[in-house]
């Protein structure tokens, strides 16, 4: 992780893919360096998220979403959602994921609750 001059504060999100491998290999696919949407990108960076990593176990994504501690969450997604091709890439990706078509970022990816840490 990147350090930064300013507190920072991170997201943790979970989301299922469908279960056809198949579709994972796409949506694999579809976030290499190679393929992704680099709109997409820049509109992440736009509402202020700092590092966004995707992990995958099975059918299952995890997503680390680091931003500045003054960050806020639902106006972020709210502005992410009207970002150009944002709405086209979210149609696209809900053929891989097992989500209410039509629905946006923040309604497909939800947030986890931290119940454990050790820091030194």
């Amino acid at each position: 992780m990147k350090q930064y001059p300013f507190p920072t504060k991170r997201y943790c999100q979970t989301l299922d893919l469908k279960d056809d491998p198949t579709l994972i290999n796409e949506y694999i696919k579809r976030h290499s360096q190679a393929e992704h949407w680099q709109i997409i990108s820049e509109g992440i960076k736009e509402v202020g998220i700092l590092e966004m990593e995707i992990y995958l176990l099975g059918k299952r994504l995890f997503m680390i979403v680091e931003t500045p501690e003054d960050f806020d969450w639902d106006t972020a997604f709210a502005k992410l959602a009207t970002l150009p091709q944002q709405r086209e890439w979210e149609e696209y990706m809900s053929i891989f994921q097992d989500v209410e078509a039509g629905a946006t970022s923040s309604e497909k990816w939800k947030l986890m609750d931290r119940i454990f840490k050790i820091y030194e």
